[in-house]
């Protein structure tokens, strides 16, 4: 009786702790259908937004970098090869329903020995773990075993033995192939022997067997493992899938894998093996065929393998998108041109300002070959340096605070000790307009301080950006992680008026009938900034743009674009990890990201002006060429003013109002160095006009700039740029110039232009500010050496200091 008592008692423990099991990791699994891609026969094809056809969707195994896209069936791989994989990885496959019990005891007890979990995974769980729950890596974790083990059972019951060790045989990893990894047995057999998976005889699939648990170790080493062939031989014949006499023939069969000169005895040793070549495994894989769109696809597919599956995705069919084929293969050829530092890759993203689609997606530097599978433009997240400084400034003027108005360049107390790019601080008030222009640090990280982090958090958030946990200030000068296609959609509502459309790509899918299977809503626009504030924004990032030339510290006069309008920011983060540009024009929004796939530092002659705006501009205006030109929809209540030789926008009611300086603290005067705060309240945002559309608007009267430069005659001397740092700089008291940083090399082969000294202006007679509470500020310069804004040209591009604003990949600065 207490025997069947304890009996029970274990067995409702056991049921209780499965349950518990479920309820933690068996809930929320993939479908074992998804796997159902071998006997899909149709080809959905892909079309643009005017129904050109872009291309077909092939469907995968594996995921992530271990992607098989040349997919066989089991008839089209050698039988000899089936059979040793069975007998070498899984014996009793045939036998088990997908989880081999006799396996996993062998596996837990060589974990208990030898703390190693390994061992016991059948076929089966490894066609799941390979591909369903690729995302869990190769992870030794009871979770990764319990999940294995469901979706296991449930491939068995879906799928015959055949079609489940079809799967198995194309998602093997075979080894590094150089350019790509060698997946698949028909990647494997081209790699190794140059011919096809069905042409391998009894010997090369022992062998290609053999290496399976290591081949990249296995591979190197012939004689070494060579006994393992015999050892998988002999058990083949006690599995009575060869006999004696095959294996034997099989033994002393001669086999030259690629890159071996070997020397053969004719009872099957081996008398030499040299290792002559290993880079022939490279050579003799096929090139990958090459597909326009590569990326834009790849998106399609994540987009709609939740919404409809991956049956009825490569079922056959069409996909509409919203593509534009003349700007994707605008911004493919401006990947293909693109002068990167080595080792560098790219992510391009353009979406259209009127509805939020994606126009192009390019996720990697093209070489002319099939590209990356990992997609840059949309799956990366990188930080985005001073890309993100016109958000917070536009935020400004959204409070009522006007362009022409002064924010202190000077250190800042507390334990957060940002710098500027070079260190240096003029100890002045500078406009809004000049901070931006040269991407100054310290007047930016003041803004955020007086309009608040909160403020700033939930703006991001609304431009479908997502801030980082406890940024503190550095989130104002770039801490913030985006993909180029975010970025593209958050700049887009500079260009539309205020409004926020997140991402899309697909409009319509149909079956093979012209069944509708999946639409799109209509997207709906979000408004984030009123009418005015957009175009006060618009009007500080066409500054960027356009206020200074290249001799000046033009940091983006080289996105620039003959007959458009173009307005933008770059963007730099420490150590020059990461470059960007994010711009606009009235009909293709876009942002370009430059750095290392697995993060790491750039040269320091790679600028964000130099290397990712050409980018930019390129792919940009291609997907303008031929278009009729627009002009952005200038809203009522908008006029101008010159301050200090710079035509700036202004609301009209506040277009004659004084100058107000600000330091920070909230206690902001009047004047340049006034100590009155301005009166009069933000404006209430008038009612929203339409939203912009492709359709031509009349054109306003354009806004006269200080100075057009061709991009053709746009001389190549490094610009100005931006930086995080962390150390207090140095006050700057130079009587008449501001001596420039010392110049970083140039771009190779690209001849430095003299610098001339642009016109100075009589410097601006100003009271002594007030004091600075609450707290202690350095004392301003001397009147005499305060110069005035657009003065000298400033130092070059991306001049850093250590402790600056960390990469994409690393982590925050720990002063806060």
């Amino acid at each position: 009786m207490r025997f069947f008592t304890g009996l029970g008692v274990l067995l409702l423990l056991g049921t209780a702790g499965a349950g518990g099991l479920w309820w933690m990791w068996g809930r929320d699994l993939p479908s074992v259908q998804d796997l159902d891609v071998l006997e899909f026969s149709g080809q959905t094809r892909v079309y643009d937004r005017t129904g050109a056809l872009v291309g077909t969707l092939t469907p995968t195994l594996g995921s992530g970098e271990g992607v098989n896209r040349n997919l066989l069936r089991l008839d089209q791989i050698s039988p000899p090869l089936q059979k040793a994989i069975v007998t070498s990885e899984d014996r009793r496959f045939f036998e088990h329903h997908g989880v081999d019990y006799i396996g996993i005891a062998r596996g837990l007890l060589k974990g208990l020995l030898q703390n190693d979990l390994e061992g016991g995974s059948s076929i089966t769980q490894q066609v799941v773990k390979n591909t369903l729950l690729a995302d869990l890596k190769s992870a030794r974790t009871a979770e990764r075993k319990f999940k294995e083990a469901i979706l296991a059972y449930q491939l068995e019951r879906n799928f015959s033995k055949q079609q489940i060790l079809n799967a198995y045989l194309n998602v093997i990893y075979w080894g590094d192939g150089g350019r790509s990894d060698i997946i698949g047995a028909e990647t494997a057999a081209r790699a190794y022997f140059r011919k096809s998976a069905a042409q391998l005889n009894l010997a090369e699939s022992v062998y290609l067997t053999t290496i399976v648990p290591a081949p990249n170790k296995r591979y190197k080493d012939f004689k070494a493992y060579r006994p393992l062939m015999r050892s998988l031989l002999d058990r083949m014949v006690e599995d009575g899938r060869v006999t004696r006499a095959q294996a034997n023939e099989a033994w002393r069969t001669p086999i030259y894998p690629a890159g071996w000169r070997i020397g053969w005895n004719a009872d099957g040793t081996v008398r030499s093996a040299v290792l002559e070549r290993p880079e022939r495994i490279q050579e003799n894989m096929p090139p990958p065929p090459v597909q326009s769109a590569f990326h834009y696809l790849q998106a399609v597919e994540r987009e709609l393998i939740p919404a409809i599956g991956r049956k009825a995705l490569y079922g056959g069919g069409k996909v509409f998108t919203g593509m534009d084929l003349t700007a994707q293969r605008s911004a493919e050829q401006a990947s293909l041109n693109a002068r990167l530092p080595d080792g560098a890759t790219l992510g391009i993203a353009l979406v259209n300002p009127a509805n939020g689609e994606a126009l192009a997606l390019v996720g990697q530097k093209l070489t002319g070959g099939r590209p990356g599978d990992w997609n840059n433009a949309t799956q990366a997240r990188r930080q985005v340096g001073s890309s993100i400084k016109p958000l917070l400034y536009t935020l400004a003027l959204e409070r009522g605070w006007k362009q022409s108005d002064t924010v202190l360049d000077s250190p800042i107390g507390g334990d957060y000790q940002p710098q500027n790019y070079d260190g240096r601080w003029t100890g002045r008030y500078v406009t809004m307009r000049y901070a931006l222009d040269h991407s100054l640090n310290l007047p930016t990280v003041r803004i955020a301080q007086e309009l608040g982090l909160k403020s700033f958090e939930a703006k991001l958030r609304e431009l479908g950006l997502t801030p980082p946990p406890n940024a503190g200030l550095p989130l104002s000068i770039g801490t913030l992680e985006a993909s180029p296609l975010q970025m593209a959609a958050a700049y887009a509502s500079f260009a539309n008026g205020g409004l926020y459309y997140a991402p899309s790509l697909v409009r319509r899918v149909e079956d093979g009938r012209g069944q509708v299977l999946y639409t799109r809503p209509a997207p709906q626009a979000k408004r984030v900034w009123d009418v005015r504030t957009a175009w006060l924004g618009l009007d500080m990032i066409r500054g960027v743009v356009n206020d200074l030339t290249v001799y000046q510290g033009g940091l983006a006069t080289r996105a620039q674009i003959p007959g458009w309008d173009v307005g933008g920011k770059t963007g730099t983060t420490n150590d020059v990890k990461d470059l960007w540009f994010a711009g606009v024009t009235p009909l293709v929004s876009g942002a370009v990201w430059v750095g290392k796939q697995a993060g790491g530092a750039l040269p320091n002659w790679a600028y964000s002006g130099e290397i990712p705006t050409p980018v930019w501009q390129q792919a940009v205006a291609g997907a303008l060429a031929g278009r009729p030109r627009q002009t952005f929809a200038e809203p009522g209540g908008i006029t101008y003013r010159v301050v200090r030789q710079v035509e700036m926008a202004f609301r009209e009611e506040e277009a004659d109002r004084e100058q107000v300086a600000r330091d920070g603290s909230g206690n902001s005067g009047g004047g340049f160095f006034g100590g009155r705060r301005d009166p009069t309240p933000a404006p209430v945002p008038e009612p929203q006009p339409e939203v912009v559309t492709e359709t031509p608007a009349s054109e306003p009267t354009p806004e006269p700039l200080p100075e057009e430069v061709p991009v053709s005659e746009i001389p190549t001397e490094p610009p100005v740029e931006e930086g995080f740092t962390g150390e207090q700089g140095t006050e700057i008291t130079p009587p008449e110039d501001i001596p420039t940083a010392e110049q970083p090399d140039p771009l190779p082969e690209v001849p430095i232009a003299p610098v001339e000294e642009p016109v100075v202006p009589e410097p601006v007679e100003t009271p002594e500010p007030a004091p600075i509470e609450p707290e202690p500020l350095p004392e301003p310069l001397p009147e005499e050496n305060i110069a005035p804004e657009y003065e000298l040209p400033e130092p070059p591009a991306d001049s850093y200091q250590e402790g600056g604003e960390p990469s994409g990949v690393q982590e925050l600065p720990p002063v806060f």
